[in-house]
């Protein structure tokens, strides 16, 4: 990776680091080993967001009560939502991984992008500060995302799954933690979805309820085909 390819990515996000060591740090996965890498980073980053999205969702949204903020602010603070800004600034494209990760597809793995994008946040935020890490963060947000509202951004599909075994098996889908792994700032659950002691699908997340979400999704689509 030369200096040229990281300037590419500062264009990019429209900031130059002074120290060009901190963005190396926001890039570096864990399996290039060395003595350091991107989680710490990733840490700060996660709640450096959680904050900054939280703030811009307050001042947007102005009568909205705390469960509808929180809910809208789920459906943004999470991987699949750092994945997608990961990916409209190539991001994958800087990251410095082992050979063995990157031929196992480490570039284009959700996981891996979103870390990666709460790094380079915090590394941000760090040098900067929060009003430059605010101002390229809300910049990227408004440019991925057309329409933030919870109609367009948040499909409470446990309620409609619900709905639906009611109407069609008489009885309420169960939700069974299968896993959690990872440490305690960055705990990921799998979560399966049983109706009438069947598994009709299993998700993870980054938290039970997005994983929840995600299986009961997956369920729907099932039931649908089963239909």
């Amino acid at each position: 990776m030369s200096s040229k390819d990281i300037e590419v990515l500062e264009d990019v996000l429209e900031y130059r680091f002074k120290d060009k060591k901190l963005l190396v740090e926001a890039l570096t996965h864990k399996s290039f080993k060395q003595s350091y890498d991107n989680e710490r980073l990733e840490f700060l980053g996660d709640a450096v967001l959680d904050l900054i999205v939280g703030e811009y969702l307050f001042f947007k949204f102005k009568s909205s009560d705390e469960g509808k903020l929180s809910k809208i602010r789920a459906s943004l603070v999470n991987e699949d939502g750092f994945d997608k800004l990961a990916r409209s600034i190539d991001l994958g494209d800087y990251i410095y991984l082992s050979n063995a990760e990157e031929n196992n597809g480490g570039r284009d793995k959700p996981s891996l992008l979103s870390n990666a994008f709460e790094a380079v946040i915090g590394a941000i935020y760090l040098e900067a500060g929060l009003q430059t890490v605010k101002e390229i963060a809300i910049k990227l947000l408004e440019k991925n995302y057309k329409d933030i509202s919870l109609d367009s951004l948040f499909r409470d599909f446990k309620t409609t799954l619900q709905e639906l075994t009611q109407a069609r098996f008489g009885l309420t889908p169960e939700y069974k933690v299968i896993a959690s792994r990872g440490p305690d700032h960055k705990k990921e659950f799998e979560i399966a979805v049983i109706i009438e002691e069947k598994e009709y699908a299993r998700a993870v997340g980054k938290s039970k309820k997005i994983a929840q979400q995600e299986a009961a999704k997956q369920a729907l689509e099932q039931l649908k085909k089963d239909k």
